[in-house]
């Protein structure tokens, strides 16, 4: 049994877990605080007292649902609690920050070596792999015996080798009409549809995915995930309410989801409505602040001023105006830091704001207390304005964190790109904001400069021109085959863009729309380390000079260097950082990276950028995609085209992937919508 998830175009990393005790990086340190996040927003579910009214009438599979979470609600059938109103909660405290040196961040307790060999032989008799037990101890012996389909929990496992696995231990009781199996696969089909960005999913939609796994009565398997508190149930009026809304009855949706999500997504509703809401005044500093600001900035200022949420949209030239807003807070006295998601992208907003020490950190850094300001008596952070960058890439739980850390009367500028890709985590943030018109939004007027500028800005609006690049700013290159699109990719790393451009072959990158496939990153990196950095890959395949892509968390890429080996672990340079993977750990964190996928390119940008489009890439393709590929390139950007027109096609006619999100839904009560100018 292979427990490697399928790939797709824009599969996400899953790193293993640090070991207990280990040097890790930033964005490892995320992950422990999210952990007790979740914890803090747990014990807040705990506290809530009274269910929310649900205001519509329901039919049919719905009617069927509600009355299942009813039964749940009435004690009839037990399960978690849902449909309850929050109670505030204190803050968590955090720890006093310990400078720029990563933190060092105790991992998962281990499993007994007693539990994993309790397990090893349950999966020895089931037919499955040993090398998951450490994995799969967290489920239990006792867990599986009773209920195989459990497996599913074990990240990569699919339903079918699941079925396997409960055909071997049960036998002939293990149909697809089973019951444990019916609410299992719905579990793991919500975490697939999280993994592809949505919070929760219509129950329409979930019964068809449920019948396609081959469940036979799907809509009561849904029935029974949530009365045995395995999923939660929402409705949620769809469509604005009339003058008369008590008699008026508005269509709901019903939408199913689990509760790591469904807590986020709520949490973050909370905080972003406290902060909108606990702006009352502007105080003397903002006063001096929106007093004199001028230029292509004092919009966002004035704005900044008077509002606790802001959204700024731009390109990569815009990020002068979030700069100067930073500047002109710090200079009347305001407690303020900017946040980038890598030490590439504080890199380079440091540079705007004058340098490394200006007050600006990654998210990992301010969430685990290694980077930023303290925090008050309440676990709250002393700012007075926190400006995040890159914020499509803000996921609904990282989103959630940063939020709850915020005190009463800050403000938050979420600022970003809204043309690039949406995070590889759950939730669509930034595009929920812009849609939900909840607080001031403020576009930038300044386009990215040139050719590139110009293409680019085209795309964003599903254009895709030819544009006049004298200086070779832009080249395309006609390929017939895979194999003749690795080769010119490589031709153009090694030899063209270096001798035409100027652009040395450590400043280029190559961007590929998958993993897998003759053109995906692995064989477009096998064969660029042949020909840059050929070695035998003593350590888990890699050699000192290699370029590397580090994912120490889901959804987090770190471009960087091989530095060394040792019997520590595999010594990385990741953006001025040294980090020290272990040698367990090389395997499910480290990729080679010279050549990318756009998720992973995100946020970082290259002098040079070499896009390849293989003819077997025409069916992912779309406007976001070719957008954030083509504009990780600031000087030269040459595009190996194998797609004809499947190109153009997907910049004019296929946008972003709808993902299924409450957060508007969410907020509508707490702030009414901005009027627009």
């Amino acid at each position: 049994m292979s427990t490697e998830p399928p790939e797709t175009a824009e599969d996400a990393e899953k790193p293993g877990t640090p070991a207990e005790g280990a040097q890790v990086s930033e964005a490892e340190a995320e992950l422990a605080a999210q952990r007790l996040e979740r914890e803090r927003i747990e014990r807040r579910r705990a506290e809530r007292q009274e269910p929310i009214e649900a205001g519509a009438k329901l039919s049919g599979t719905a009617a069927d649902l509600l009355a299942a979470v009813r039964a749940v609600e009435s004690g009839e059938k037990p399960a978690a609690t849902v449909f309850e109103e929050a109670a505030p909660a204190p803050r968590r405290p955090s720890p006093e920050p310990v400078g720029r040196a990563p933190a060092v961040v105790p991992g998962p307790v281990a499993p007994a070596a007693e539990a994993v060999e309790e397990v090893r032989e349950v999966l020895v008799q089931g037919g499955a792999p040993e090398g998951i037990a450490v994995q799969a101890a967290e489920v239990g012996a006792d867990v599986l015996r009773a209920d195989p389909w459990q497996l599913l929990r074990v990240p990569g496992v699919r339903p079918e080798q699941a079925d396997g696995f409960a055909r071997a231990l049960l036998g002939a009781g293990a149909g697809p009409d089973d019951e444990r199996r019916g609410r299992a696969v719905t579990v793991w089909l919500l975490e697939q549809a999280a993994l592809a960005g949505h919070t929760a999913l219509e129950t329409a939609a979930l019964v068809v995915a449920l019948e396609r796994q081959g469940v036979p009565e799907a809509e009561k398997a849904v029935q029974n995930a949530i009365s045995e508190g395995d999923v939660l149930v929402f409705q949620d009026a769809v469509g604005e309410a009339g003058d008369d809304e008590e008699d008026e009855e508005r269509p709901v949706r019903v939408l199913v989801g689990l509760e790591r999500y469904a807590l986020a997504e709520e949490s973050l509703a909370d905080g972003l409505g406290r902060l909108i809401n606990s702006v009352t005044e502007r105080g003397a500093e903002w006063e001096r602040a929106a007093a004199s600001a001028e230029g292509p900035a004092g919009e966002l200022i004035r704005a900044v001023a008077g509002h606790g949420l802001v959204l700024h949209t731009g390109g990569e030239a815009s990020l002068a105006e979030p700069a100067a807003l930073v500047a002109a807070a710090r200079g009347v006295g305001l407690r303020v830091w900017a946040v980038a998601h890598g030490p590439v992208g504080r890199a380079r907003f440091a540079a705007l704001v004058g340098g490394e020490d200006t007050g600006v950190v990654t998210v990992a850094g301010l969430l685990s207390g290694a980077e930023g300001p303290g925090r008050d008596a309440d676990g709250a952070l002393d700012v007075d304005l926190l400006v995040v960058l890159d914020a499509p890439q803000l996921d609904v739980e990282t989103a959630a964190l940063l939020t709850e850390s915020l005190p009463d009367g800050a403000r938050l500028v979420l600022a970003g790109d809204p043309g690039v890709l949406w995070s590889v985590g759950a939730g669509r943030v930034f595009a929920d904001l812009l849609a939900a018109r909840v607080c001031p939004q403020i576009a930038s007027r300044r386009p990215d400069p040139g050719p590139l500028g110009e293409l680019v800005s085209g795309i964003g609006v599903g254009e895709l021109n030819q544009v006049a690049a004298p200086g070779k700013e832009v080249v395309i290159v006609p390929v017939r085959d895979a194999g003749e699109a690795v080769h010119r990719a490589v031709q153009l790393v090694v030899d063209s863009v270096p001798r035409a451009i100027g652009v040395p072959v450590e400043e280029t990158q190559v961007i590929t729309p998958g993993h897998g496939g003759a053109v995906g990153t692995r064989a477009l990196n096998a064969a660029l380390k042949e020909r840059l950095n050929p070695g035998p890959g003593r350590f888990g395949g890699f050699d000192p000079g290699d370029r590397i892509a580090y994912s120490p968390a889901p959804g987090r890429t770190l471009p960087g260097r091989v530095a060394s080996a040792d019997a520590e672990g595999l010594h990385l340079e990741c953006g001025g950082e040294e980090i020290v993977v272990p040698r367990e750990r090389v395997e499910s964190a480290v990729r080679h990276g010279w050549a990318l996928t756009a998720h992973q390119a995100v946020g970082c940008r290259w002098p040079a950028v070499v896009v390849v489009l293989p003819g077997d890439a025409a069916q992912v393709l779309s406007r976001p995609w070719v957008y954030t590929a083509f504009s990780r390139a600031d000087r030269h950007l040459s595009v190996v085209h194998g797609v004809e027109q499947a190109l153009p096609r997907a910049v004019a006619e296929v946008p972003a992937k709808p993902r299924t999100t409450r957060l508007p839904f969410l907020l509508a009560p707490q702030v009414p919508p901005v009027a627009e100018a």
